[in-house]
């Protein structure tokens, strides 16, 4: 379904009712960088919200997205940690009031000087998947300019600007 040709832009899958949402992307850092900047609180915080993460299989995690503006609760997320294998792979289900119960995968591989991320969202309805994919593309780069030390992007004029590349999704 998707004819993207820039990288940094995710793919949808759909599957009867369900959706999943794929993103590949080139990080120029190490795999050790970018895993630090998914599961460390404090570094899940500076481009993706307040994060609590008790880091194993089995464990939790709860996030709450600092954008965009909406009430903390339909920002809350919650699962258990499905795979924890540093610094490799972090999968969790997704919980959160506003959609259908789904599942989030990290992979993280060794790919020249940096880093292959693959981010996938399954699980989730198309319909939600399509309000959710310029949303993640958004939360990427963000994480993507705060590994690189650079101003985080506000939340909402990426979405903005990402949206029209999605355009028979969104």
């Amino acid at each position: 379904m998707t004819e993207m040709t820039d990288d940094r832009y995710g793919e949808l899958e759909i599957d009867g009712d369900h959706a999943t949402i794929t993103f590949r992307r080139h990080l120029p850092h190490p795999v050790a960088a970018v895993w630090d900047a998914l599961t460390d609180p404090a570094e899940r915080a500076a481009w993706f919200g307040e994060t609590v993460i008790d880091g194993r299989t089995g464990g939790t995690i709860e996030m709450v997205a600092s954008e965009p503006p909406a009430e903390v609760e339909a920002k809350r997320m919650t699962g258990r940690i499905l795979v924890w294998d540093p610094p490799h792979v972090l999968e969790h289900e997704w919980h959160q009031r506003i959609v259908e119960d789904s599942v989030v995968r990290y992979e993280l591989t060794e790919d020249g000087d940096g880093t292959l991320l693959t981010f996938t969202h399954s699980g989730l309805s198309v319909r939600n998947a399509k309000g959710f994919i310029p949303g993640t593309h958004a939360f990427l780069d963000r994480l993507e300019a705060h590994l690189g030390h650079a101003p985080i992007p506000n939340w909402s004029e990426r979405y903005a600007a990402a949206a029209p590349a999605y355009p028979s999704w969104a």
